[in-house]
């Protein structure tokens, strides 16, 4: 019967995977069926943390995260959790023998959203690495199924493609981190004086980090290559919206990609894909 629950369980980190990020799950599904449901584990946990530091507010927070960084610690140990998202996601770690460590470092900048902090160059670093280039490292864990040697090549690529990805989640939601949240990630930047030479300082780090990350794409696993390609290309459609906005309209609005040019991204990028890829 736990099959069941196992079933249950992955749809539940899959069903959270759609109702937060159309792109995500588009990405997805164009992975290989034999490792979808994996990432889905993933994105489900990933997001169940942001969820208790970015939303419950009028909640201890902080006694949230502490009780799933337990929680965790348990599954992992028992290899079984009452939480699906918890049971997909430990399931997963353990059979990708996914580095505890990454998980960790996840926590902790999750916890670091919990503080007001002035974010100097070290601590920008180090909220980036542990928020979204160890998902990336999880995700590539996935992806490789074991092999350590194409791990350890991949790796500094897998690292540079969530960076970029954080850093236009940084732009695309500098309006509510800034009003709403009461944060502010890039360092040394005073939001009172945020322009357009700033927005262009940050928006040249992220091109040359897509540059790189693209390096690392092509070298995937067919398995994974596509999907892989298509949260990249995704990203890349955002990032360039956000790049034709003024400093001012960013900071008055959040940017979207609409639905309908997320399909015509998805159309060209397989096409592009099919011609240059393979």
């Amino acid at each position: 019967m736990k099959r069941l629950f196992d079933e249950l369980a992955y749809e539940v980190s899959k069903k959270t995977t759609e109702k937060y990020s159309t792109s995500f799950s588009l990405g997805i599904l164009a992975l290989s069926p034999t490792i979808r449901r994996a990432v889905y584990a993933i994105y489900g946990y990933v997001r169940l943390a942001d969820e208790i530091v970015d939303s419950f507010h009028g909640y201890d927070k902080k006694k949230l995260l502490d009780r799933l960084k337990i929680e965790t610690d348990i599954a992992l140990a028992e290899g079984i959790a009452l939480n699906p998202i918890l049971q997909s996601f430990q399931e997963v770690v353990n059979k990708y023998h996914i580095d505890k460590t990454l998980i960790k470092r996840f926590l902790h900048s999750m916890e670091m959203d919990l503080q007001k902090m002035d974010y100097n160059s070290e601590l920008y670093k180090d909220y980036i690495y542990g928020s979204a280039e160890v998902v990336g490292l999880m995700c590539l864990q996935v992806f490789i199924e074991g092999d350590k040697k194409q791990y350890e090549e991949l790796k500094p690529y897998a690292m540079k493609l969530g960076s970029a990805f954080q850093k236009v989640n940084f732009l695309r939601d500098l309006k509510d981190d800034y009003q709403t949240l009461g944060r502010t990630y890039f360092p040394g930047i005073d939001m009172c004086a945020f322009d357009n030479s700033v927005k262009s300082q940050i928006e040249n780090e992220i091109e040359t980090e897509f540059r790189e990350a693209l390096i690392g794409i092509k070298k995937l696993p067919t398995s994974s290559m596509f999907g892989v390609y298509l949260a990249y290309k995704y990203y890349l459609s955002l990032f360039c919206k956000i790049k034709k906005k003024s400093s001012e309209d960013i900071l008055e609005n959040r940017i979207r990609i609409p639905n309908t040019q997320k399909v015509f991204v998805a159309l060209t990028s397989y096409l592009r894909y099919k011609m240059a890829f393979l």
